[in-house]
């Protein structure tokens, strides 16, 4: 399994739902298939482009489509072991587009549901099943502060889109970097200003923390550290750390400092 050719390795789709989007009212499975990818993170309300192509992922889909259209995105948690073991918080997601193709590949578009955690495997073949449960946010009664940091946030966020628009620096996530370069500057810049536009619609703190970090964060390891963090204050200061960080990296420096 692989991610989208042609979007890069460390693709998220830029673009999301509007406004202030609602997840599907699906039921929570206690147990999943899981495909672990090495750089590969899932938010709740991201889109995910994947490629499936190994036997055991076809075999995978087979089985989720004919079921609950659900499965699991974990990160490999020790990319030099020679043993696949996931992380332990992952990304749970649903089926949104599937296209199947003749040679018995599929194209799909997972649409992430909720933070995951990883118990134990039920299975091992000929894909990895494993048990698990939702992972909460956890929130301080003080909403005074989540709703500051989420200022910070959103503020950080513009500056690094702004970036992009002066032509200083690509966005990481973006799939318009991989188009003719004489469409890539004006699609991008639509897009982009879209997005400002989005970020101001977004009210609900841990909703903007995902989204940001999604589709501002360069490095798989951060985005990695977003997703397992539970509590919503300490999540959306970690993500205005890497921000910061982000705002002041040397175009292409995520790829040498991964």
């Amino acid at each position: 399994m692989r991610r989208e050719r042609g979007f890069g390795k460390n693709h998220v789709a830029l673009e999301m739902p509007r406004g202030a989007p609602t997840l599907p009212a699906v039921k929570l499975p206690d147990h999943a298939p899981v495909m672990i990818l090495p750089e590969a993170t899932l938010f709740p309300r991201a889109m995910l482009p994947l490629f499936i192509f190994e036997p055991r992922y076809r075999r995978m889909l087979a089985d989720t489509l004919a079921g609950g259209r659900m499965f699991a995105v974990a990160a490999r948690k020790r990319a030099s072991s020679p043993r696949e073991t996931p992380a332990a918080i992952a990304g749970l997601g649903l089926i949104h587009t599937c296209v199947q193709h003749p040679d018995g590949t599929s194209h799909l578009v997972l649409e992430g549901l909720a933070r995951v955690r990883l118990l134990k495997p039920a299975r091992y073949r000929p894909y990895r099943t494993y048990r698990l449960c939702p992972m909460e946010t956890t929130r301080d009664d003080d909403d005074d502060m989540a709703g500051a940091l989420a200022f910070k946030v959103r503020e950080l966020a513009v500056e690094r889109l702004e970036q992009n628009l002066q032509g200083n620096k690509p966005l990481p996530n973006h799939p318009a970097t991989q188009l003719l370069p004489a469409a890539r500057q004006a699609l991008a810049a639509e897009a982009v200003r879209a997005f400002i536009r989005q970020l101001g619609k977004v009210n609900d703190p841990g909703q903007l923390a995902d989204l940001v970090s999604c589709a501002l964060l360069s490095r798989h390891a951060e985005r990695q550290v977003i997703l397992e963090t539970a509590s919503l204050e300490e999540r959306l200061m970690r993500l205005i750390q890497f921000l910061i960080v982000e705002t002041k990296l040397p175009p292409g420096a995520a790829e040498i400092y991964p």
